[in-house]
């Protein structure tokens, strides 16, 4: 397939192609996009959010025709202290809490970290789950799952991962694989550089 645009491409063929495609994944966050996604997506993907939010995004894809997984990725943050896994929240995930338009017309870091500078911490929960305690990480994920997602991925917005992994690896996934053994959830962690 050739291709001028952007970017120019020629003849380029893909030689490895997989016996089956690879499921195309609807991304929505509104009800209205998710609506849309069940027209032609294999599955759905979106962030965590309230859980109201959440079942009635599903429930709208799933009422359109949506079909396959329903894929979703949660933002945490966790330390051994509260007021540090705010701190790692805070810092890390403050300029990420303004909805569109306004995150796509800033245009640079500087920009980003002035306009953030005085974001409460109430508002950075609102995209972040934030606790030093396992058990409410538990049962908010054990929540997500409950709504129908086949497959939870987990997103330390803080820099150390090692600590994080260890802990979740060993106190919080155990428990949620426990009370889910008749519902075949996947969980996994994503690291994204910041």
């Amino acid at each position: 397939m050739s291709h001028d645009g952007l970017v120019r491409v020629d003849r380029a063929r893909l030689w490895t192609r997989p016996p089956d495609p690879p499921p195309l994944l609807g991304a929505a966050v509104s009800v209205a996009t998710a609506r849309w996604c069940a027209a032609w997506a294999d599955g759905l993907i979106t962030v965590n959010a309230d859980l109201e939010h959440l079942r009635r995004l599903i429930d709208a894809y799933r009422a359109a025709g949506g079909r396959g997984q329903l894929h979703l990725q949660v933002h945490v943050s966790w330390a051994p202290e509260e007021a540090q896994a705010e701190a790692i929240a805070h810092e890390q995930w403050r300029s990420n809490v303004f909805p569109p338009p306004v995150c796509w017309d800033i245009d640079s870091v500087e920009i980003f970290d002035a306009v953030s500078q005085d974001v409460p911490i109430e508002r950075v929960r609102q995209i972040v789950q934030i606790s030093s305690d396992l058990g409410r990480h538990t049962a908010q994920l054990a929540a997500y799952a409950e709504l129908g997602f086949d497959e939870i991925a987990l997103h330390h917005v803080g820099q150390a991962q090692d600590d994080w992994i260890e802990i979740f690896g060993a106190k919080v996934l155990p428990q949620l694989r426990q009370t889910f053994r008749r519902h075949p959830m996947k969980l996994a962690t994503t690291f994204e550089p910041h």
